[in-house]
Protein backbone atom coordinates (compact mmCIF):
# COMPACT_ATOMS: atom_id res chain seq x y z
CA UNK A 1 0.00 0.00 0.00
CA UNK A 2 1.51 3.41 -0.53
CA UNK A 3 2.00 5.49 2.44
CA UNK A 4 2.64 8.85 3.04
CA UNK A 5 4.69 10.40 5.58
CA UNK A 6 5.19 13.90 7.44
CA UNK A 7 7.06 15.88 9.46
CA UNK A 8 6.17 18.84 11.35
CA UNK A 9 2.89 19.33 10.30
CA UNK A 10 2.39 22.39 12.06
CA UNK A 11 -1.56 22.58 11.18
CA UNK A 12 -0.97 23.08 7.65
CA UNK A 13 -3.60 20.32 6.95
CA UNK A 14 -4.88 21.62 4.20
CA UNK A 15 -1.39 22.17 2.76
CA UNK A 16 -0.63 18.73 3.37
CA UNK A 17 -3.78 17.07 1.71
CA UNK A 18 -3.91 19.29 -1.21
CA UNK A 19 0.11 18.08 -1.91
CA UNK A 20 -1.45 14.66 -1.63
CA UNK A 21 -3.91 15.22 -4.24
CA UNK A 22 -1.63 16.29 -6.48
CA UNK A 23 0.66 13.64 -6.17
CA UNK A 24 -2.38 11.08 -6.39
CA UNK A 25 -3.07 13.18 -9.83
CA UNK A 26 0.46 12.34 -11.10
CA UNK A 27 0.69 9.21 -9.15
CA UNK A 28 0.04 5.28 -10.17
CA UNK A 29 -2.67 5.60 -7.51
CA UNK A 30 -4.48 6.77 -3.94
CA UNK A 31 -2.60 6.89 -1.25
CA UNK A 32 -3.70 4.38 1.19
CA UNK A 33 -2.69 6.02 5.05
CA UNK A 34 -1.04 9.47 5.88
CA UNK A 35 1.30 8.98 8.98
CA UNK A 36 2.28 12.38 10.82
CA UNK A 37 5.24 12.74 13.33
CA UNK A 38 4.37 15.41 15.92
CA UNK A 39 3.49 19.02 16.07
CA UNK A 40 0.40 17.97 14.62
CA UNK A 41 -1.65 20.78 16.27
CA UNK A 42 -5.28 19.94 16.45
CA UNK A 43 -6.23 23.13 17.93
CA UNK A 44 -10.14 23.10 17.93
CA UNK A 45 -10.32 27.35 19.37
CA UNK A 46 -8.79 29.84 21.21
CA UNK A 47 -8.60 27.90 24.51
CA UNK A 48 -6.55 25.12 22.57
CA UNK A 49 -4.14 27.95 21.51
CA UNK A 50 -3.63 28.91 24.78
CA UNK A 51 -2.36 25.36 26.13
CA UNK A 52 0.63 25.54 22.74
CA UNK A 53 3.99 25.83 23.92
CA UNK A 54 5.03 29.05 21.65
CA UNK A 55 5.01 32.53 22.57
CA UNK A 56 1.17 34.36 21.88
CA UNK A 57 2.72 35.78 18.51
CA UNK A 58 2.93 32.66 17.04
CA UNK A 59 -0.10 31.05 18.09
CA UNK A 60 -2.41 30.63 14.67
CA UNK A 61 -5.21 29.02 14.03
CA UNK A 62 -4.94 27.18 11.48
CA UNK A 63 -7.41 24.82 9.41
CA UNK A 64 -7.85 22.05 11.76
CA UNK A 65 -10.83 23.15 13.29
CA UNK A 66 -12.54 22.73 9.89
CA UNK A 67 -11.77 19.14 10.06
CA UNK A 68 -12.94 18.91 13.69
CA UNK A 69 -16.56 20.61 12.97
CA UNK A 70 -17.30 18.62 10.06
CA UNK A 71 -16.41 21.66 7.98
CA UNK A 72 -14.20 19.42 5.98
CA UNK A 73 -13.01 16.14 6.00
CA UNK A 74 -9.89 13.89 6.00
CA UNK A 75 -9.35 12.79 2.31
CA UNK A 76 -7.50 9.84 3.59
CA UNK A 77 -6.75 8.24 7.16
CA UNK A 78 -4.70 10.18 8.68
CA UNK A 79 -2.36 8.73 12.37
CA UNK A 80 -0.33 11.00 13.95
CA UNK A 81 1.55 11.21 17.49
CA UNK A 82 1.91 14.85 19.62
CA UNK A 83 5.36 16.72 19.39
CA UNK A 84 6.18 19.69 21.11
CA UNK A 85 3.75 22.23 19.91
CA UNK A 86 0.18 20.72 20.65
CA UNK A 87 -3.03 21.42 22.02
CA UNK A 88 -2.13 20.20 25.11
CA UNK A 89 -5.27 19.94 26.44
CA UNK A 90 -6.93 18.21 23.13
CA UNK A 91 -4.73 15.31 23.43
CA UNK A 92 -4.71 15.17 26.94
CA UNK A 93 -8.36 13.78 26.54
CA UNK A 94 -7.14 10.71 24.54
CA UNK A 95 -4.33 9.19 26.70
CA UNK A 96 -4.66 5.81 24.97
CA UNK A 97 -5.39 7.13 21.72
CA UNK A 98 -8.31 8.52 19.51
CA UNK A 99 -10.33 10.22 16.37
CA UNK A 100 -9.33 14.00 16.90
CA UNK A 101 -12.00 14.34 14.19
CA UNK A 102 -13.44 12.06 11.56
CA UNK A 103 -10.80 10.02 9.71
CA UNK A 104 -7.50 11.23 12.10
CA UNK A 105 -6.52 9.05 14.96
CA UNK A 106 -4.17 10.32 17.60
CA UNK A 107 -1.77 7.71 18.93
CA UNK A 108 -2.33 8.44 21.96
CA UNK A 109 0.66 8.94 24.86
CA UNK A 110 1.81 5.59 23.49
CA UNK A 111 0.05 3.19 21.38
CA UNK A 112 0.13 0.52 18.79
CA UNK A 113 -2.76 -0.18 16.09
CA UNK A 114 -3.06 -2.15 12.34
CA UNK A 115 -3.84 -1.43 9.41
CA UNK A 116 -4.51 -3.58 6.44
CA UNK A 117 -2.28 -5.45 8.68
CA UNK A 118 0.45 -3.49 9.23
CA UNK A 119 1.55 -3.05 12.95
CA UNK A 120 1.79 0.52 13.02
CA UNK A 121 3.66 1.79 17.05
CA UNK A 122 4.39 5.35 18.04
CA UNK A 123 5.29 7.44 21.39
CA UNK A 124 4.58 11.01 21.41
CA UNK A 125 6.21 14.02 22.92
CA UNK A 126 9.89 14.64 23.48
CA UNK A 127 12.44 13.67 25.94
CA UNK A 128 13.85 15.51 28.83
CA UNK A 129 15.50 14.02 31.62
CA UNK A 130 14.22 16.13 34.49
CA UNK A 131 10.54 14.82 33.68
CA UNK A 132 11.41 11.44 32.70
CA UNK A 133 10.63 9.69 35.69
CA UNK A 134 7.12 11.53 36.77
CA UNK A 135 3.91 10.44 36.15
CA UNK A 136 1.17 12.56 34.47
CA UNK A 137 -0.13 14.79 36.90
CA UNK A 138 -0.11 17.67 34.79
CA UNK A 139 -3.71 18.88 34.01
CA UNK A 140 -5.50 22.30 32.82
CA UNK A 141 -5.14 25.13 33.22
CA UNK A 142 -1.69 24.68 32.45
CA UNK A 143 1.21 27.46 34.22
CA UNK A 144 4.54 28.44 32.73
CA UNK A 145 6.11 25.40 33.83
CA UNK A 146 3.53 22.28 33.29
CA UNK A 147 2.51 23.70 29.34
CA UNK A 148 5.91 22.45 28.52
CA UNK A 149 6.32 19.39 30.51
CA UNK A 150 3.18 17.68 29.65
CA UNK A 151 4.53 16.83 26.34
CA UNK A 152 7.62 15.34 27.70
CA UNK A 153 8.06 11.33 27.64
CA UNK A 154 7.82 9.76 30.99
CA UNK A 155 9.20 6.06 31.64
CA UNK A 156 5.92 4.46 32.07
CA UNK A 157 5.37 5.00 28.31
CA UNK A 158 8.91 3.81 27.34
CA UNK A 159 7.87 1.14 29.53
CA UNK A 160 5.04 -0.37 28.49
CA UNK A 161 6.72 -0.48 24.95
CA UNK A 162 9.41 -2.51 25.68
CA UNK A 163 6.82 -4.94 26.54
CA UNK A 164 5.89 -6.01 23.18
CA UNK A 165 7.46 -9.03 21.77
CA UNK A 166 5.60 -9.54 18.31
CA UNK A 167 7.71 -7.34 15.12
CA UNK A 168 6.97 -3.75 14.49
CA UNK A 169 6.47 -2.49 10.90
CA UNK A 170 6.79 1.21 11.21
CA UNK A 171 7.30 3.33 14.33
CA UNK A 172 6.68 7.09 15.59
CA UNK A 173 8.49 9.42 17.46
CA UNK A 174 9.13 12.78 17.26
CA UNK A 175 12.41 13.54 18.13
CA UNK A 176 15.29 11.33 16.84
CA UNK A 177 17.07 8.63 18.58
CA UNK A 178 20.11 9.16 19.52
CA UNK A 179 23.24 8.04 17.30
CA UNK A 180 20.96 7.33 14.98
CA UNK A 181 23.17 10.00 12.81
CA UNK A 182 26.26 7.70 12.91
CA UNK A 183 24.11 5.80 10.50
CA UNK A 184 23.34 7.94 7.87
CA UNK A 185 25.24 10.36 5.30
CA UNK A 186 26.81 12.52 8.46
CA UNK A 187 29.04 14.70 6.76
CA UNK A 188 25.69 16.14 4.49
CA UNK A 189 23.48 16.07 8.08
CA UNK A 190 26.15 18.61 9.40
CA UNK A 191 26.31 20.68 6.63
CA UNK A 192 22.91 21.00 6.27
CA UNK A 193 22.40 21.60 9.91
CA UNK A 194 25.92 22.66 11.59
CA UNK A 195 25.22 23.91 14.41
CA UNK A 196 24.23 20.16 15.28
CA UNK A 197 28.18 19.22 15.16
CA UNK A 198 28.79 19.19 19.25
CA UNK A 199 25.67 16.99 20.01
CA UNK A 200 27.00 14.73 17.36
CA UNK A 201 30.51 14.75 17.97
CA UNK A 202 29.51 14.07 21.51
CA UNK A 203 26.64 11.62 21.10
CA UNK A 204 23.90 13.51 22.55
CA UNK A 205 21.73 14.60 20.21
CA UNK A 206 18.35 12.73 20.22
CA UNK A 207 16.52 10.80 23.17
CA UNK A 208 18.09 8.60 24.48
CA UNK A 209 14.63 6.69 25.43
CA UNK A 210 13.89 6.30 21.57
CA UNK A 211 17.41 5.04 20.98
CA UNK A 212 16.22 2.35 23.82
CA UNK A 213 13.20 1.80 21.88
CA UNK A 214 14.82 1.31 18.44
CA UNK A 215 17.12 -1.43 19.90
CA UNK A 216 14.23 -3.35 21.55
CA UNK A 217 11.88 -2.60 18.91
CA UNK A 218 14.28 -3.66 15.76
CA UNK A 219 10.86 -2.05 13.37
CA UNK A 220 11.30 -2.05 9.71
CA UNK A 221 10.53 1.64 9.20
CA UNK A 222 11.15 4.40 11.86
CA UNK A 223 9.94 7.64 11.06
CA UNK A 224 10.55 11.34 13.13
CA UNK A 225 10.67 14.75 12.24
CA UNK A 226 11.42 17.64 14.89
CA UNK A 227 14.57 19.03 14.17
CA UNK A 228 13.57 19.90 10.83
CA UNK A 229 15.93 17.95 8.19
CA UNK A 230 15.29 15.71 6.11
CA UNK A 231 17.90 12.73 7.09
CA UNK A 232 17.93 8.69 5.75
CA UNK A 233 19.94 6.18 7.53
CA UNK A 234 19.98 2.44 7.37
CA UNK A 235 20.65 0.69 11.13
CA UNK A 236 21.93 -3.17 11.02
CA UNK A 237 20.88 -4.61 14.18
CA UNK A 238 22.96 -7.70 15.90
CA UNK A 239 20.58 -10.49 16.06
CA UNK A 240 20.02 -12.01 19.39
CA UNK A 241 20.87 -15.99 18.38
CA UNK A 242 22.54 -17.65 16.14
CA UNK A 243 20.96 -18.78 13.27
CA UNK A 244 18.42 -16.12 13.42
CA UNK A 245 18.55 -13.29 10.73
CA UNK A 246 19.14 -10.18 11.43
CA UNK A 247 16.84 -7.00 11.22
CA UNK A 248 17.31 -4.08 9.94
CA UNK A 249 15.32 -0.81 10.59
CA UNK A 250 14.87 2.47 7.76
CA UNK A 251 14.98 5.48 9.18
CA UNK A 252 13.61 8.95 7.57
CA UNK A 253 13.57 12.22 9.35
CA UNK A 254 11.76 14.73 7.31
CA UNK A 255 11.16 18.45 7.48
CA UNK A 256 8.49 21.31 8.29
CA UNK A 257 6.03 21.83 6.05
CA UNK A 258 7.03 24.66 3.91
CA UNK A 259 7.69 25.45 0.47
CA UNK A 260 10.91 24.12 -0.72
CA UNK A 261 11.65 22.00 2.52
CA UNK A 262 11.01 18.14 2.60
CA UNK A 263 8.39 17.63 4.44
CA UNK A 264 6.66 14.61 2.87
CA UNK A 265 7.92 11.41 1.28
CA UNK A 266 5.35 8.67 -0.20
CA UNK A 267 6.03 5.13 0.40
CA UNK A 268 5.75 1.35 -1.12
CA UNK A 269 4.91 -1.06 2.21
CA UNK A 270 3.78 -4.11 2.13
CA UNK A 271 0.34 -5.48 3.50
CA UNK A 272 -1.49 -8.11 4.19
CA UNK A 273 -4.11 -8.08 0.99
CA UNK A 274 -6.76 -10.20 3.26
CA UNK A 275 -6.61 -8.05 6.60
CA UNK A 276 -9.16 -5.31 6.60
CA UNK A 277 -9.27 -1.85 5.28
CA UNK A 278 -9.96 -0.48 8.31
CA UNK A 279 -8.03 0.67 11.60
CA UNK A 280 -7.49 -2.22 14.44
CA UNK A 281 -6.67 -2.17 17.64
CA UNK A 282 -3.75 -4.21 18.30
CA UNK A 283 -4.45 -7.09 20.74
CA UNK A 284 -0.56 -7.41 22.63
CA UNK A 285 -0.78 -3.88 23.17
CA UNK A 286 -4.25 -3.79 24.39
CA UNK A 287 -2.69 -6.89 26.65
CA UNK A 288 0.03 -4.68 28.28
CA UNK A 289 -1.92 -1.77 28.32
CA UNK A 290 -4.54 -3.79 31.01
CA UNK A 291 -1.30 -5.57 32.50
CA UNK A 292 0.23 -2.33 33.37
CA UNK A 293 -2.78 -0.63 34.78
CA UNK A 294 -1.51 -0.66 38.25
CA UNK A 295 1.87 1.15 37.31
CA UNK A 296 -0.12 4.74 36.16
CA UNK A 297 1.34 7.34 38.71
CA UNK A 298 -0.25 11.03 38.37
CA UNK A 299 2.34 12.62 40.68
CA UNK A 300 5.05 14.88 39.73
CA UNK A 301 7.27 12.35 42.31
CA UNK A 302 10.34 11.11 40.25
CA UNK A 303 10.18 7.02 40.69
CA UNK A 304 11.40 3.98 38.90
CA UNK A 305 9.73 0.98 36.35
CA UNK A 306 9.85 -2.16 37.99
CA UNK A 307 12.60 -4.70 36.79
CA UNK A 308 14.67 -7.90 37.89
CA UNK A 309 17.22 -6.39 40.93
CA UNK A 310 15.34 -8.13 43.91
CA UNK A 311 13.21 -5.24 45.13
CA UNK A 312 10.34 -6.01 42.93
CA UNK A 313 7.55 -8.89 42.91
CA UNK A 314 7.21 -8.28 38.88
CA UNK A 315 9.18 -7.27 36.08
CA UNK A 316 7.63 -9.12 33.29
CA UNK A 317 4.25 -7.24 31.48
CA UNK A 318 4.52 -9.03 28.01
CA UNK A 319 1.78 -10.27 26.95
CA UNK A 320 0.59 -13.94 27.88
CA UNK A 321 -1.49 -16.13 25.61
CA UNK A 322 -4.26 -15.93 28.40
CA UNK A 323 -4.11 -12.08 28.57
CA UNK A 324 -4.46 -11.86 25.05
CA UNK A 325 -7.54 -14.34 24.69
CA UNK A 326 -9.21 -12.38 27.87
CA UNK A 327 -8.88 -9.12 25.61
CA UNK A 328 -10.78 -10.72 22.99
CA UNK A 329 -13.49 -11.84 24.87
CA UNK A 330 -13.47 -8.38 26.28
CA UNK A 331 -13.68 -6.84 22.90
CA UNK A 332 -15.58 -9.98 21.52
CA UNK A 333 -13.62 -10.57 19.45
CA UNK A 334 -13.98 -7.18 17.07
CA UNK A 335 -10.88 -5.37 16.83
CA UNK A 336 -12.23 -2.68 14.42
CA UNK A 337 -11.19 0.76 15.89
CA UNK A 338 -15.00 2.39 16.26
CA UNK A 339 -15.66 5.64 14.65
CA UNK A 340 -17.11 6.98 18.02
CA UNK A 341 -15.78 10.61 17.36
CA UNK A 342 -17.68 13.08 19.24
CA UNK A 343 -17.28 17.12 20.01
CA UNK A 344 -16.26 18.12 22.99
CA UNK A 345 -15.67 21.55 22.84
CA UNK A 346 -16.59 24.66 21.07
CA UNK A 347 -15.14 24.89 17.76
CA UNK A 348 -13.36 27.96 16.33
CA UNK A 349 -15.93 30.43 14.87
CA UNK A 350 -13.97 32.94 12.75
CA UNK A 351 -17.25 35.34 12.84
CA UNK A 352 -17.65 35.54 16.91
CA UNK A 353 -13.94 35.12 18.08
CA UNK A 354 -13.89 33.84 21.97
CA UNK A 355 -10.49 35.06 23.25
CA UNK A 356 -11.32 34.63 26.89
CA UNK A 357 -12.65 31.13 26.62
CA UNK A 358 -12.66 28.93 29.95
CA UNK A 359 -10.13 26.35 30.14
CA UNK A 360 -11.61 22.79 31.41
CA UNK A 361 -10.04 19.84 32.00
CA UNK A 362 -12.34 17.24 30.22
CA UNK A 363 -13.20 13.75 29.79
CA UNK A 364 -13.94 12.31 26.62
CA UNK A 365 -16.35 9.70 26.11
CA UNK A 366 -13.65 7.95 23.72
CA UNK A 367 -11.81 7.56 26.84
CA UNK A 368 -13.95 6.43 28.74
CA UNK A 369 -15.95 3.62 26.26
CA UNK A 370 -12.26 2.17 25.91
CA UNK A 371 -11.19 2.33 29.70
CA UNK A 372 -14.64 0.50 30.39
CA UNK A 373 -14.52 -1.97 27.62
CA UNK A 374 -10.59 -3.21 28.96
CA UNK A 375 -11.41 -2.25 32.48
CA UNK A 376 -8.02 0.08 32.80
CA UNK A 377 -8.17 3.61 34.23
CA UNK A 378 -8.80 6.70 32.62
CA UNK A 379 -5.64 8.96 33.88
CA UNK A 380 -7.73 11.70 33.60
CA UNK A 381 -10.64 10.78 35.77
CA UNK A 382 -7.69 9.65 38.41
CA UNK A 383 -6.02 13.32 38.07
CA UNK A 384 -9.87 14.97 38.86
CA UNK A 385 -9.73 13.03 41.46
CA UNK A 386 -6.63 13.52 42.80
CA UNK A 387 -7.05 17.27 42.72
CA UNK A 388 -10.20 17.25 44.50
CA UNK A 389 -8.44 15.57 47.45
CA UNK A 390 -5.21 16.84 47.47
CA UNK A 391 -5.15 19.63 44.89
CA UNK A 392 -1.94 18.06 43.05
CA UNK A 393 -2.54 19.59 39.41
CA UNK A 394 0.36 21.68 39.07
CA UNK A 395 1.85 20.69 42.74
CA UNK A 396 4.96 19.04 41.55
CA UNK A 397 6.78 21.01 38.56
CA UNK A 398 9.44 22.69 40.67
CA UNK A 399 9.86 19.44 42.27
CA UNK A 400 12.77 18.11 39.98
CA UNK A 401 14.42 16.75 43.24
CA UNK A 402 12.14 14.84 44.81
CA UNK A 403 12.12 10.95 44.68
CA UNK A 404 9.53 8.66 45.63
CA UNK A 405 10.05 5.31 44.70
CA UNK A 406 10.91 1.78 46.16
CA UNK A 407 13.36 0.83 44.04
CA UNK A 408 16.54 2.55 45.59
CA UNK A 409 17.53 3.17 42.14
CA UNK A 410 19.94 6.11 40.97
CA UNK A 411 18.51 9.36 40.66
CA UNK A 412 18.41 8.87 36.88
CA UNK A 413 18.95 6.33 34.07
CA UNK A 414 20.41 8.73 31.95
CA UNK A 415 22.30 11.63 33.24
CA UNK A 416 22.44 13.77 30.16
CA UNK A 417 19.14 15.84 28.97
CA UNK A 418 19.27 15.79 25.67
CA UNK A 419 16.28 17.58 24.29
CA UNK A 420 17.58 20.48 24.06
CA UNK A 421 19.93 21.83 21.16
CA UNK A 422 23.25 23.06 22.91
CA UNK A 423 23.46 25.48 20.17
CA UNK A 424 20.99 27.98 18.63
CA UNK A 425 18.84 26.73 15.74
CA UNK A 426 17.58 29.60 13.79
CA UNK A 427 15.27 27.13 12.28
CA UNK A 428 13.20 27.12 15.31
CA UNK A 429 10.50 28.88 17.39
CA UNK A 430 11.90 30.96 20.65
CA UNK A 431 9.86 30.12 23.87
CA UNK A 432 11.56 32.61 26.14
CA UNK A 433 12.11 35.43 23.58
CA UNK A 434 13.56 37.80 26.73
CA UNK A 435 15.68 35.13 28.62
CA UNK A 436 17.52 32.14 28.34
CA UNK A 437 16.70 29.20 29.86
CA UNK A 438 18.68 27.49 32.30
CA UNK A 439 18.38 24.05 29.76
CA UNK A 440 19.48 26.14 26.94
CA UNK A 441 23.29 26.57 28.37
CA UNK A 442 25.65 24.25 26.37
CA UNK A 443 26.35 21.37 27.90
CA UNK A 444 30.02 19.63 27.34
CA UNK A 445 29.32 16.74 28.95
CA UNK A 446 28.71 13.71 26.52
CA UNK A 447 26.63 10.60 26.92
CA UNK A 448 29.29 7.65 28.31
CA UNK A 449 26.39 5.49 28.70
CA UNK A 450 25.60 5.57 24.62
CA UNK A 451 29.07 5.09 22.59
CA UNK A 452 29.66 6.68 19.13
CA UNK A 453 28.68 4.03 16.56
CA UNK A 454 30.56 4.29 13.05
CA UNK A 455 27.77 3.12 10.50
CA UNK A 456 27.53 0.09 8.18
CA UNK A 457 28.92 0.33 4.61
CA UNK A 458 24.93 0.75 3.33
CA UNK A 459 24.09 3.54 5.31
CA UNK A 460 24.99 6.48 2.66
CA UNK A 461 24.05 4.62 0.08
CA UNK A 462 20.56 3.97 1.62
CA UNK A 463 20.28 7.65 2.85
CA UNK A 464 19.97 8.58 -1.19
CA UNK A 465 16.96 5.80 -1.60
CA UNK A 466 15.04 8.72 0.11
CA UNK A 467 14.42 10.60 -3.18
CA UNK A 468 12.60 13.77 -2.58
CA UNK A 469 8.79 14.78 -2.51
CA UNK A 470 8.90 18.84 -3.13
CA UNK A 471 5.26 18.35 -4.70
CA UNK A 472 3.44 21.47 -3.72
CA UNK A 473 0.36 22.55 -4.01
CA UNK A 474 -0.88 25.06 -6.21
CA UNK A 475 -1.12 27.77 -3.72
CA UNK A 476 3.15 26.97 -2.95
CA UNK A 477 6.09 28.07 -5.62
CA UNK A 478 8.72 25.51 -5.72
CA UNK A 479 11.31 27.69 -8.12
CA UNK A 480 12.83 26.03 -11.23
CA UNK A 481 16.49 25.79 -8.95
CA UNK A 482 14.56 23.75 -6.37
CA UNK A 483 15.59 20.50 -8.00
CA UNK A 484 17.53 17.51 -6.60
CA UNK A 485 20.67 16.35 -8.11
CA UNK A 486 21.43 13.31 -5.98
CA UNK A 487 21.71 10.36 -8.07
CA UNK A 488 19.44 7.22 -6.49
CA UNK A 489 20.01 3.54 -6.18
CA UNK A 490 17.20 1.75 -5.53
CA UNK A 491 18.70 -1.69 -5.94
CA UNK A 492 17.57 -4.28 -2.58
CA UNK A 493 16.22 -1.44 -0.83
CA UNK A 494 12.54 -2.05 -0.87
CA UNK A 495 10.07 0.16 0.12
CA UNK A 496 12.81 2.96 -0.68
CA UNK A 497 11.23 4.11 -4.15
CA UNK A 498 8.90 7.36 -4.60
CA UNK A 499 6.79 7.86 -7.08
CA UNK A 500 6.60 11.09 -8.80
CA UNK A 501 3.23 10.02 -9.31
CA UNK A 502 3.62 8.55 -13.32
CA UNK A 503 6.52 6.38 -12.19
CA UNK A 504 9.34 8.42 -12.63
CA UNK A 505 11.85 9.07 -10.08
CA UNK A 506 11.23 12.07 -8.33
CA UNK A 507 14.93 13.43 -8.56
CA UNK A 508 14.78 13.01 -12.44
CA UNK A 509 11.77 14.90 -12.66
CA UNK A 510 12.27 18.98 -12.93
CA UNK A 511 10.01 20.71 -10.45
CA UNK A 512 8.43 23.02 -11.55
CA UNK A 513 5.93 26.37 -10.43
CA UNK A 514 2.25 25.20 -9.64
CA UNK A 515 0.70 28.42 -9.08
CA UNK A 516 -0.44 30.19 -12.31
CA UNK A 517 -0.04 33.70 -10.09
CA UNK A 518 3.20 36.21 -10.63
CA UNK A 519 6.22 34.85 -9.19
CA UNK A 520 7.32 37.64 -7.32
CA UNK A 521 4.06 39.01 -5.82
CA UNK A 522 3.62 35.11 -4.37
CA UNK A 523 6.89 34.32 -3.38
CA UNK A 524 6.46 38.10 -1.35
CA UNK A 525 3.36 36.64 0.37
CA UNK A 526 4.62 33.27 1.53
CA UNK A 527 7.50 34.65 3.36
CA UNK A 528 5.37 37.75 5.18
CA UNK A 529 2.78 34.29 6.15
CA UNK A 530 6.38 31.91 7.34
CA UNK A 531 7.52 35.22 8.98
CA UNK A 532 4.71 35.04 11.23
CA UNK A 533 4.29 31.45 12.16
CA UNK A 534 7.83 29.99 12.36
CA UNK A 535 10.65 32.93 11.76
CA UNK A 536 12.35 33.40 15.33
CA UNK A 537 14.36 30.45 16.82
CA UNK A 538 13.38 28.10 19.50
CA UNK A 539 14.17 27.56 23.00
CA UNK A 540 15.22 24.50 25.14
CA UNK A 541 12.30 22.43 24.03
CA UNK A 542 14.03 22.19 20.47
CA UNK A 543 12.41 22.00 17.24
CA UNK A 544 9.02 23.48 16.81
Amino acid sequence: MRVAVAGCCHGELDKIYETLALAERRGPGPVDLLLCCGDFQAVRNEADLRCMAVPPKYRHMQTFYRYYSGEKKAPVLTLFIGGNHEASNHLQELPYGGWVAPNIYYLGLAGVVKYRGVRIGGISGIFKSHDYRKGHFECPPYNSSTIRSIYHVRNIEVYKLKQLKQPIDIFLSHDWPRSIYHYGNKKQLLKTKSFFRQEVENNTLGSPAASELLEHLKPTYWFSAHLHVKFAALMQHQAKDKGQTARATKFLALDKCLPHRDFLQILEIEHDPSAPDYLEYDTEWLTILRATDDLINVTGHLWNMPENNGLHARWDYSATEEGMKEVLEKLNHDLKVPCNFSVTAACYDPSKPQTQMQLIHRINPQTTEFCAQLGITDINVRLQKSKEEHHVCGEYEEQDDVESNDSGEDRSEYNTDTSALSSINPDEIMLDEEEEDEDSIVSARSDMNTPSVEPSDQASEFSASFSDVRILPGSMIVSSDDTVDSTVDREGKPGGTVESGNGEDLTKVPLKRLSDEHEPEQRKKIKRRNQAIYAAVDDDDDAA
